[in-house]
């Protein structure tokens, strides 16, 4: 979350800036308003999908020369003064091993994962929580420079960071930042978001302006003086991102429990369908996800049955979890809902609009899948009067210790649907 505004800065602070913006070997005119400078906006942004596609099909190399990483950060390294070195973090050291993204395959994959997650999002807190995510990989070397790639894809929620920049924050700010970590960098980058928004006048949205005044402080360009400087509690800042980061990665590491377990449950039931001769269909939106080797829709059918396609609650069923098919007349035998924590009603109006939307499939068979602890749970919100329309659909309710306990056995001797139903429970 951003700051409030720092109050109205002295007139002294002013002509400052105004000096500045007048400088023609500052930065603001010698690269803010560069032409060449938005050209590269795209390119960038093009050159790290090709490292994330890279790394995401092996393909990348386990070295910094000749990747496609180095085309990226050389273009960037390109942009004159401000980014002069900015390739210094991403060289291979062979004898620290760092940055450790080029011979560790897990650490490449979770730096593909941010560049890709910053590469799509679009707000400010998806961008601080995905440089959260990375920080918390703890990956050797791989810190706060990465703000240089980011500041390409959002200017107006990033902005770049060095030596220089860093030691014109503290200059100005009378902080303490330390280069390479994180924390540090959200804390400053918080401050900046507040100082930029009482200057917006003099400076921009873009936060390379406010970036490049702090750079030509730290490069020693300006001097900063006591009617200059910007008093901050920086102590304060910095404790009070830390807090933000550890109850953020209290979440993380809650969010990505469920996300494992609800995986795992539908992986559980892909297989189950398979060895049972049913063609399968994964959710839309978990097609994607790792499962084992490979992804959880590895296997599955790519296309719902036609008499689904055609109706307008198409792009709702086909998120239900996971779909069984009879195999020769593609009609949906069976749908399964995995309900690991959250509420059941977004997968009981799932199943209602392929029930009443399909009526050719009135023959399917619904289940509810949770965890054992949850079947009371289960049973208290499925007897509530918004659900009446949905007990006729006979609705079983199969926990996560019996589909565990019988999985491999169902899947060497059993029979077809019938398998299914001797280990569910109704919930009418």
């Amino acid at each position: 979350m951003n700051l409030e505004p720092t109050a109205p800065t002295s007139h002294e602070q002013q002509l400052l800036i105004e000096q500045w913006k007048t400088d023609p070997a500052a930065t603001y005119r010698s690269w803010f308003l560069w032409e060449e400078r938005l050209k590269n906006f795209r390119s960038i942004r093009r050159g790290l999908h090709a490292v994330v596609k890279e790394i995401r099909d092996d393909t990348f190399g386990s070295a910094y020369r000749g990747s496609s990483l180095e085309t990226v950060v050389h273009s960037i390294a390109e942009q004159r003064q401000i980014f002069k070195g900015a390739d210094h973090a991403f060289l291979w050291k062979p004898k620290l091993r760092i940055p450790d993204i080029y011979e560790d395959r897990s650490n490449q994959l979770a730096f593909a994962k941010f560049l890709d997650t910053c590469l799509c999002c679009g707000t400010e807190a998806e961008v601080v929580e995905a440089v959260r995510a990375l920080d918390a990989q703890q990956i050797k070397g791989l810190g706060p420079a990465c703000a240089n790639l980011l500041y390409f894809l959002h200017p107006t929620i990033t902005p770049p960071n060095n030596t220089a920049i860093v030691k014109g924050f503290n200059a100005f700010f009378g902080a303490n930042v330390k280069l390479g970590r994180w924390n540090e960098y959200l804390a400053m980058r918080e401050r900046m978001l507040a100082f930029n928004a009482t200057h917006r006048k003099w400076l921009s949205n873009d936060l390379g302006a406010v970036a490049g005044f702090l750079f030509d402080i730290g490069s020693g360009r300006y001097s900063i003086g006591a009617a200059n400087a910007v008093s901050v509690d920086w102590e304060a800042d910095l404790a009070r991102v830390h807090e933000e980061s550890a109850a953020a990665h209290k979440a993380r590491l809650a969010a990505s429990e469920n996300d494992q377990n609800h995986t795992q449950i539908q992986g559980w039931l892909r297989d189950l369908g398979v060895s049972l001769g049913f063609p399968v269909w994964i959710a839309n939106n978990d097609k994607g996800r790792p499962y084992g080797n490979g992804r959880l829709g590895d296997g599955c059918v790519t296309e719902l049955p036609q008499a689904i396609r055609a109706i307008s609650a198409c792009d709702t069923i086909a998120l239900i979890d996971v779909l069984w098919l009879h195999p020769t007349s593609g009609k949906i035998a069976m749908a399964f809902e995995v309900e690991h924590s959250t509420s059941i009603y977004s997968g009981i109006v799932r199943m209602l609009d392929l029930a009443l939307g399909v009526p050719e499939h009135d023959g399917s068979t619904y289940f509810l899948v949770a965890p054992d602890a949850r079947e009371a749970d289960v049973r208290a919100q499925f007897a509530r009067p918004a659900f009446s329309r949905v007990k006729e659909l006979d609705v079983r309710y199969i926990g996560y210790g019996e589909l565990s306990k019988h999985r491999e056995a169902i899947a060497r001797f059993g029979n077809g649907e019938k398998a299914i139903l001797a280990i569910a429970k109704s919930l009418t």
